[in-house]
């Protein structure tokens, strides 16, 4: 169970979690995050669970262009062209987490969690997960948008999910994740 958060997670985030976290300390991995739309709420469950601190190495919660590029080195012509809010974007926010981290796999999460300006599709989320040694991999999801909240709980879901397969990516002679 997780410490604080355990109220507020659907049940199989929670789960998820344990699981991600228990593998990671199997294998002596660690994950840094580099999060835009959620908040620092990845960052947040990853630290929530008694006994497996060592897993995480540190968070980026880059939520305006400027932090993106001076934390991450997003380059500001991806910002200006592709935006903050794009496959290009999530890629160099993951590859900078790990650059700028001791972390084993980053992942990054940018996106649009509720209604923003004009053209913004609420519920757009992209993830990158970068590992040592191997290539940055992306995922476009398109949640509902039903609201900031919901959107950023699905976030957790898919992000956790994409560092159990980057896990299981690196390899290891321990058993899957399951």
């Amino acid at each position: 169970m997780t410490e604080t958060l355990s109220p507020a997670l659907p049940t199989d985030i929670e789960a998820a979690v344990h699981r991600v976290l228990e593998a990671l300390c199997d294998r002596d991995l660690t994950v840094a995050t580099a999060e835009s739309c959620t908040g620092g709420l990845l960052a947040s469950l990853l630290t929530d669970v008694e006994g497996c601190g060592r897993a995480f190495d540190r968070g980026f919660v880059t939520y305006t262009d400027a932090a993106k590029h001076s934390l991450l080195g997003v380059a500001s012509h991806t910002l200006e062209t592709a935006g903050a809010v794009s496959r290009e974007a999530a890629i160099e926010m993951a590859q900078g987490a790990l650059e700028n981290s001791q972390a084993d796999i980053a992942v990054a999460i940018t996106g649009f969690a509720g209604p923003g300006g004009p053209g913004d599709l609420p519920g757009l989320v992209h993830f990158a997960v970068a590992c040592r040694d191997h290539d940055t991999v992306h995922a476009l999801k398109r949640f509902a948008a039903t609201g900031r909240g919901d959107v950023r709980i699905a976030a957790l879901r898919c992000a956790i999910g994409l560092i159990g397969e980057a896990i299981e990516r690196l390899g290891d002679k321990a058993p899957p994740i399951r």
